[in-house]
């Protein structure tokens, strides 16, 4: 293909089969259950607590018409959940090829569950339905796989099971182990993530610990849910920090680690204070690394960037081959169809070289649609 434009951040909405079609009989009873919300729309049941899908199926809404609730699975686009529906809306929006992210809402319902054998198994049915969603067509559809919680050996496990399946990477929401603090059991998994060859995924962040505690409430928005969504690259400093500074890639230098949908513009402030930071402290910290922390996070890490204009028109800064745009469709923050308007606004004036690999060949070459 002559590929145009690489989104390196899609989201398929689950369909309302897919627990029935992809979970072993015996856990149907256990598994999410579609129900409706309180205006009528569809949501799904996980546990005690109901997802509408009204932000993560807002295509078609405005600013003056967005809500979580009241979105119906009968009102949609049959690419939501569909390959060959999908790829007709990327052509509308001029997107040669996608890479898609698993739900994390519903992946992290299954994280925290105490049945370690339904959790497991949940993430399995959902690698298995978004293998075969993007086995419709590999030439523009590439699937991350959620990785779980259950231990070190199914982590390992269901990577290498990623890879023989034709993954083009996978995603973590908690460490490797499934503990909130990276230890050197999770070297296990990242030498086989270098191995394969498959780049790992932090979308937005990792689970806080006390996600398991704390109440969910049960009307979203206000002053709260705007300081959510207007900090969603906080996290992502400090995890970059943490690979570099306890030497993970130091140890596996060819590990990839792909920062989901964090933006770009804080990377260079990032760099500064890293190289600064073990400049003034590396020996009574007693780290020692063979390059420079910034040098690490120009050679292992990407940034997933949606609309931030300020980053690439300091690409320069930031890094040229970190950064790889992502539209997050069809959550409420996508420009789709109109994306191709938002590249261009973004990209005035830099150099059309630099334009191409942030629009196109980073992810390309990343996710093995280009060479």
């Amino acid at each position: 293909m002559d590929y145009k434009i690489i989104d390196c951040d899609q989201h398929v909405i689950e369909p309302p089969n897919l627990w029935k079609e992809y979970l072993p009989e015996r856990f149907h009873d256990q598994a999410p259950q579609l129900v409706k919300d309180e205006d009528g729309g569809d949501a799904w049941q996980l546990g005690a607590h109901v997802e509408s899908l009204g932000l993560v199926a807002a295509m078609h809404q405005t600013p003056e018409t967005l809500k979580w609730t009241g979105i119906r699975y009968d009102d949609m686009h049959p690419g939501i959940t569909q390959p060959k529906g999908r790829l007709e809306l990327m052509d509308q929006d001029g997107v040669s090829a996608a890479v898609f992210f698993p739900p994390q809402r519903t992946m992290i319902y299954f994280m925290f569950l105490e049945d370690k054998q339904f959790s497991l198994a949940g993430m399995q049915g959902y690698n298995n339905f978004i293998r075969d969603f993007a086995s419709f067509d590999r030439s523009r559809l590439g699937a991350i796989w959620q990785m779980p919680a259950t231990g070190i050996d199914d982590a390992v496990a269901e990577l290498r099971r990623a890879r023989e399946n034709d993954a083009v990477g996978v995603g973590l929401a908690t460490w490797p182990s499934g503990d909130f603090l990276l230890s050197e059991v999770d070297d296990q998994f990242w030498a086989v993530a270098e191995e394969v060859g498959l780049p790992i995924h932090i979308h937005v962040g990792l689970t806080p610990p006390q996600y398991k505690t704390r109440k969910v409430a049960a009307k979203k928005g206000g002053a709260e849910q705007l300081v959510l969504y207007s900090t969603t690259m906080s996290r992502m400093p400090t995890l970059f920090a943490e690979f570099i500074f306890n030497g993970v890639f130091e140890r596996f230098p060819k590990l990839a680690v792909v920062g989901g949908e964090v933006g770009a513009g804080w990377v260079p402030f990032l760099k500064q204070e890293l190289d600064d930071r073990y400049r003034r402290n590396r020996y009574w910290c007693e780290v020692k690394l063979s390059m420079l922390p910034s040098e690490y996070l120009e050679r292992n890490c990407k940034v997933g960037v949606v609309s931030d204009q300020f980053g690439v028109q300091n690409c320069d800064a930031v890094g040229v081959d970190m950064m790889m745009w992502c539209s997050d469709f069809p959550h409420h923050i996508t420009d789709w169809p109109h994306s191709r308007y938002l590249i261009n606004s973004m990209a005035q004036g830099i150099d059309e070289s630099k334009k191409r690999k942030i629009f196109c060949e980073n992810a390309g070459k990343l996710y093995g649609f280009m060479g």
